[in-house]
């Protein structure tokens, strides 16, 4: 007990040793550039740096396939007809890592070529923005749909319109991208809750033709809906689907 004792007491000493060392070596005026011009770039830029830390989930759904698995599988659980199973935090986690693994190449390819010589201090924040958005603008030409892409056009200041199609500036493209998503969220919303909807109508005309008034169709429709579901293992065909339709 006593050598435990003198061990742990040597141990602190020499870290607050060590602490206090530490203390008169750093140095805080040299974190900051010289200058009081330069000094106060650097905090702009540590303000801009949490701005986007901050807004980064709103990032996220603007210009990746999150939308389109969110609307979808939301159809699909109400299409089963469960209202809280799935719990939400369930659906959330599933749409993000299928957004993870389909924006994988493009998530490589922005930090390859843009964040990581930044970060290197390989190039500056001017250059490094549209080498780190490219990428994205690329994903997002590829799947906004040309009409919805026109009328964001037409509705957009003169500046803002661009000859080129791969020139589209963002504040046009990214609300474009959305509104396609979200149309193609619908329509495979549509298709996958069409048989639990024809099953719904099956129950209902078979409980109303034996009889039983006072019976909800729903009580007898979910235990077969899911027991549909299951069977034809649905999370592998609908999971499949949605990742395939970025291919």
């Amino acid at each position: 007990m006593k050598r435990a004792l003198a061990l742990i007491t040597g141990v602190i000493a020499f870290g607050l040793l060590a602490n206090g060392a530490f203390a008169q070596s750093l140095d805080l005026g040299a974190m900051l550039p010289q200058g009081s011009g330069s000094a106060t770039g650097r905090i702009v830029q540590i303000a801009a740096v949490l701005t986007i830390l901050s807004i980064a989930p709103g990032l996220l759904v603007m210009v990746t396939s999150f939308t389109r698995f969110a609307v979808a599988l939301s159809f699909l659980r109400s299409g089963v007809g469960l209202q809280s199973t799935p719990a939400n935090i369930v659906l959330i986690s599933l749409a993000l890592f299928m957004t993870f693994f389909v924006m994988s190449p493009v998530f490589e390819k922005s930090w390859n070529d843009g964040l990581r010589p930044l970060l290197d201090n390989e190039i500056n924040e001017k250059d490094a923005f549209p080498k780190i958005t490219q990428p994205f603008r690329e994903f997002m030409l590829s799947q906004v749909r040309d009409k919805d892409l026109a009328m964001f056009e037409e509705l957009a200041n003169p500046d803002l319109r661009k000859e080129v199609r791969a020139e589209t500036d963002l504040r046009v493209l990214i609300p474009a991208f959305m509104i396609s998503e979200l149309r193609r969220g619908f329509e495979i919303g549509f298709l996958v809750i069409l048989p639990f909807l024809v099953i719904d109508m099956i129950v209902s005309t078979l409980v109303m033709s034996m009889g039983m008034m006072m019976l909800p169709p729903s009580v007898i429709a979910l235990p077969l809906k899911v027991l549909f579901f299951v069977l034809i293992d649905g999370w592998n065909l609908v999971i499949g689907s949605l990742v395939r339709s970025y291919g």
